[in-house]
């Protein structure tokens, strides 16, 4: 492993701030460009030892096939299925106000799965992986608090008076970026008056490798198929709820909130028995007004959050950094200024169209399924069954389920 020391200054050819999944699969991307790259992260960079019986983590992703082709290429994918990962091949999608459902399958497309649920912290071990054993410089425990031009370089300066002197920063600190906040990037940005309750829950029936996702009035219920050892009967859930909602079923201990859910997700899975500890969080969507700028790019959710309605923020932060590997090395192929706005601008309009419209189609989700007026409930319900009776309309949305729809990476492609 290549860690580095506390010096005065350091320099690299390009510095990523943020060690999380999109920042990593970044460094991993670019490990054989020639370029002296140096990643950085607040926290300890170190993975702890697997144990298939504890309990899960309460953050997981919903891993599309274009992230796993990328995991795979960045050979980080072994290490995940290692752990655990678990496929599934069926979406089951219904509005509790009503009787409208749409089912969705692989096999509707030739497919093997639409996915797999994977926890967030087993994708961050299995790419720490690779970095040890790569050439890529890591610097933990390194907290940035300045961020200024220093002739045509960026100087990041760190918790501690060390510098980092470098033409290129990409962040990839989340969705609250210190990098895009020091450098003044704008974003547009706004609330949506809903907390998401997080956690894993163990039902009586198995899931079928099947994620589930109820519409209820509060706001959508996702259950996503977990694996322990051989069981199938554990998921993780996201209960999209009004803040008020939040704070009473906190409140609540486990039987009382294994209740709770059953009722919310109408025992499609038998009696939630059991409950993990849980985690509620704002809901806030969140989109920079740019990605780049001479000598800085964001991606990840550094660059845009959205709606955890369809677990696709990781795929698209995956789909940044590829996107964005690609245009770097190509541009030092051809011998041009990777920190130039030309280079850069190549990322921003292959990455930001797309991003935008998914997240557009997540608020339109959104809303519709939280309006109250009958017409708009007549709506939505009608459309479910009429969608649930059009093959090809579905297999459209698996395709863009999978991800592998649009101007893909190379790192994506089949």
């Amino acid at each position: 492993m290549n860690t580095v020391t506390h010096t005065n200054e350091l320099r690299a050819d390009l510095v990523i701030v943020g060690a999380g999944m999109v920042g990593s699969a970044l460094a991993l991307a670019l490990r054989d460009s020639g370029l002296d790259i140096l990643l950085i992260d607040g926290g300890p960079l170190t993975s702890k030892p697997f144990d298939a019986q504890a309990a899960f983590e309460p953050r997981v992703s919903a891993l599309s096939m274009a992230s796993q082709r990328i995991l795979q290429r960045l050979g980080a994918w072994d290490g995940i299925q290692g752990r655990r990962a678990n496929p599934y091949g069926h979406m089951c999608v219904w509005d509790g106000s009503g009787t409208g459902q749409i089912n969705f399958s692989a096999a509707s497309v030739h497919a093997d799965t639409l996915g797999h649920i994977v926890e967030n912290r087993v994708v961050q071990d299995a790419l720490l992986e690779r970095l040890q054993d790569s050439e890529i410089r890591l610097l933990a425990n390194a907290r940035l608090e300045q961020l200024r031009y220093s002739g045509d370089d960026r100087l990041l300066t760190l918790a501690g008076g060390q510098t980092v002197r470098t033409p290129l920063v990409i962040a990839a600190d989340g969705a609250h970026s210190a990098v895009r906040r020091l450098a003044g990037c704008e974003t547009r940005e706004w609330d949506y008056l809903h907390h998401a309750i997080v956690t894993s829950v163990q039902c009586a029936e198995g899931h079928r490798d099947t994620a589930w996702q109820r519409f209820t009035d509060e706001g959508p219920l996702a259950f996503l198929p977990l694996q322990r050892g051989d069981g199938k009967h554990w998921c993780s859930i996201v209960w999209s709820t009004t803040p008020e909602q939040s704070e009473r079923l906190m409140a609540l201990d486990d039987a009382a909130f294994c209740r709770a859910l059953g009722q919310a997700f109408e025992g499609r899975l038998g009696e939630v028995m059991a409950a993990d500890a849980r985690l509620c969080v704002p809901l806030r969507q969140r989109h920079a007004k740019r990605y780049v700028e001479t000598g800085l790019a964001l991606i990840g959710d550094a660059a845009h959050t959205i709606h955890p309605l369809a677990g696709q923020g990781v795929n698209l932060g995956l789909l940044d950094a590829a996107v964005l590997a690609e245009e770097l090395i190509h541009a030092r192929q051809r011998g041009e200024r990777l920190a130039g706005l030309p280079v850069l601008t190549r990322y921003e309009r292959r990455r930001m169209p797309h991003n935008l419209a998914l997240m557009a189609a997540m608020e339109g989700f959104e809303r519709l399924f939280q309006a109250d007026p009958l017409p708009l409930r007549w709506l939505r319900n009608t459309g479910l069954k009429w969608v649930e009776q059009l093959p090809e309309a579905k297999a459209l949305f698996v395709r863009q389920a999978l991800g592998l729809t649009g101007d893909l990476p190379a790192l994506a492609r089949r």
